[in-house]
């Protein structure tokens, strides 16, 4: 009996773990910093909102703010590009509990870099 409860009760928290991976929650702002190709590093804010599978929201760095355009997010990845002086810059990621690992397109060049939630 109790071998039998002791197995329900970790497969139940197994399957909360799980759960929780599944349906990490990408909305609110993010902080970190890009090593950008020349060697500098950008200190960078995101602000998420995900409605569906629809992403919006703003991309801050020292080079001001930029709204977040062609958002989508399947599942735990998601997909943005951010126009910075007339270039795009497309990011690929992957949201966590507690962070986000992106991938940057600096034209050709990438960065991967991740993000932390903000508190």
């Amino acid at each position: 009996m109790k071998r039998k409860f002791f197995t329900t009760a970790l497969l139940s928290c197994c399957l909360i773990i799980c759960l929780a991976a599944v349906y990490a929650d990408i909305n609110g702002k993010w902080i970190g910093s890009i090593n950008t190709p020349d060697g500098n590093a950008i200190q960078v804010s995101y602000d998420f909102k995900a409605d569906g599978e629809k992403l919006t929201g703003t991309a801050t760095s020292q080079m001001g703010e930029v709204p977040i355009e062609n958002g989508k997010i399947k599942g735990d990845d998601f997909s943005f590009s951010v126009n910075v002086s007339g270039t795009d810059y497309p990011h690929k990621g992957k949201v966590y509990a507690d962070s986000c690992a992106l991938d940057i397109d600096f034209g050709g060049s990438g960065s991967h870099f991740i993000v932390k939630r903000a508190k």
